[in-house]
């Protein structure tokens, strides 16, 4: 049970991180993302199981489409061997040829249809990821202005809000930290349930952005750290701008 992922697991700590993100900032826009990553959670388990599920109709058509062939093309090989004649035989060889043509277009149907549910189920995981690589972004945009250099500092009139202290601004950018990171699992659920390259590049190209955008955060959260203990200057607040008299 351990070594490999649990979706229903993953749900259930993007729940917890929910009601963690609303206890501590419940007018914030991160708990209504979080909201939407759960959601997309719940989505992706049903996802999962429909990508991992075989299809049967697919499957039976591609046997069925190669016993045609293969029997096609035995009944006029054994034809051809039964015939004497050189007229016969002729003319069993026109068909032969024939016969030959139509069994390759058959062998190309049946490795197209053999394909079909690959591409499908590829479609429908690339889909998915990239709904998720989108939701990371969107992550991105909510710890972009949480710039621990600016606590304490002066504010222009189109600075953005700063009246988180150094505490809540750790704890702000560490569940931004730990959406991204639950957000990749998600991610990676694809890549466990289908072996094909493209899914499986696609989730890394994913896991490779969450970790990186985790990685500057955690420097966010290291200067806030160093910050700890010092005397921080009270915030200035930002100019009023005052019309100049006409």
């Amino acid at each position: 049970m351990y070594r490999t992922l649990n979706a229903e697991r993953i749900v259930a700590t993007l729940v917890t991180l929910q009601r963690r993100v609303g206890d501590r900032f419940p007018r914030s826009g991160l708990t209504g993302v979080c909201g939407d990553v759960v959601e997309l959670a719940k989505q992706t388990t049903g996802r999962i199981a429909e990508v991992g599920r075989p299809h049967w109709a697919l499957r039976f058509g591609v046997i069925v489409t190669v016993v045609l062939g293969v029997t096609g093309l035995a009944l006029v090989i054994g034809r051809a061997v039964e015939l004497k004649g050189t007229d016969e035989l002729s003319d069993v060889m026109q068909g032969l040829d024939s016969a030959v043509n139509l069994t390759v277009i058959l062998g190309g149907a049946a490795f197209f249809l053999s394909t079909i549910e690959t591409r499908w189920k590829r479609n429908k995981a690339l889909t998915a990821l990239h709904e998720l690589r989108s939701i990371v972004h969107v992550i991105d945009m909510h710890q972009l202005t949480k710039d621990p250099s600016m606590l304490g500092g002066a504010r222009t009139s189109s600075s953005p809000d700063h009246d988180l202290t150094p505490f809540e601004l750790m704890r702000y950018l560490d569940y931004c930290s730990e959406l991204l990171s639950l957000t990749a699992k998600l991610a990676a659920l694809y890549a466990e349930k289908l072996s094909d390259p493209v899914v499986v590049d696609t989730v890394g190209d994913i896991e490779r952005l969450t970790s990186g955008l985790s990685s500057k955060i955690w420097q966010k959260i290291t200067i806030v750290q160093s910050l700890e203990g010092r005397e921080l200057p009270p915030a200035i607040p930002p100019p009023v701008f005052k019309p100049s008299p006409v």
